[in-house]
């Protein structure tokens, strides 16, 4: 089975002021990204600004940021949607560009049955050879995969992980209680990192460590070495940026801090807007403070 690891990144999509896709920013920043813990790049993620990207842009993506890493770091694209028949195109067109693996969202808006969601997942599934990961986030999808769904998908041969972001810790506890060994549940939910592996969870998709990857790692490996008073300093000192980095929509903010680091420019694609002024003065005293 592919091991993601415990630090996976959801990457921003980093553009130019003309709002094309930045290509050699894209390049830079997958270099950072490995030279501070990440394991896994996930590409074309909500932090990538997904809903905004073409079909052609989401494809070109997956094949340049395969070809950059060139063996490094595992990639995963995220090629799941309400549409099934689009997922599963979607998801065969990236596994022909070289990615270890995909995530597949929950049909957002369509509000499926429990039955439904099963069933999707399921078709998805079944359509690759590439390891998956369900991922849960019913305050974007305006539906909860419960734990009783998960646990049935987590039965099928390459559903390999959970990306649970429910916000629920108790959901998260459940779910690692449910799943097979073997089968990874990741916090979706930087704030939530520690308390998921408290309740047998297996690591993070993480927006922070586009700027703290390094101290993430620290922190991680802290709480599995047994240093749990470790791990709760780390997870103490960077609460402000996980919190702060929610201040405006995501990738709003991640993308200014990051361009206080030269790392990309701040733009955005609408429906998303750049930050105000005040807010910007809030994540630079974030940034200061790393």
């Amino acid at each position: 089975m592919v091991k993601f690891g415990r630090l996976l990144t959801a990457m921003i999509t980093p553009f130019t002021s003309e709002g094309t896709i930045d290509w050699p920013k894209v390049s830079a920043l997958i270099d950072h990204l490995i030279a501070t813990g990440t394991e896994t790049i996930i590409v074309a993620g909500t932090t990538g600004e997904s809903p905004t990207l073409s079909h052609d842009e989401k494809i070109e993506l997956f094949r340049r940021t395969v070809q950059h890493v060139a063996g490094r770091v595992r990639v995963m694209a995220s090629t799941g949607s309400n549409n099934t028949a689009a997922s599963v195109s979607l998801t065969r067109e990236a596994e022909q560009t070289g990615v270890d693996g995909v995530m597949l969202v929950a049909p957002y808006y369509n509000k499926p049955s429990q039955e439904g969601l099963y069933r999707h997942f399921r078709t998805v599934a079944e359509a690759t050879s590439l390891p998956v990961m369900v991922y849960n986030i019913p305050g974007r999808t305006g539906v909860n995969l419960t734990v009783e769904t998960m646990a049935r998908l987590a039965e099928i041969d390459n559903i390999v992980a959970f990306k649970e972001a429910s916000g629920s810790v108790i959901q998260a506890g459940k779910l690692a209680d449910r799943v097979p060994e073997g089968v990874a549940v990741y916090s979706g939910d930087d704030a939530l990192t520690l308390p998921t592996l408290a309740v047998g969870g297996h690591g993070i998709v993480s927006v922070a460590s586009h700027l703290v990857g390094s101290g993430m790692q620290k922190m991680m490996q802290a709480y599995f070495a047994g240093d749990v008073q470790t791990a709760a300093k780390l997870h103490a000192r960077y609460l402000p940026l996980f919190e702060g980095l929610f201040m405006a929509p995501n990738p709003v903010p991640v993308k200014y801090a990051l361009s206080l680091k030269g790392l990309c420019e701040p733009h955005v694609r609408l429906p998303l807007v750049e930050l105000d002024e005040e807010q910007k003065e809030k994540v630079k005293a974030l940034v200061e403070l790393l």
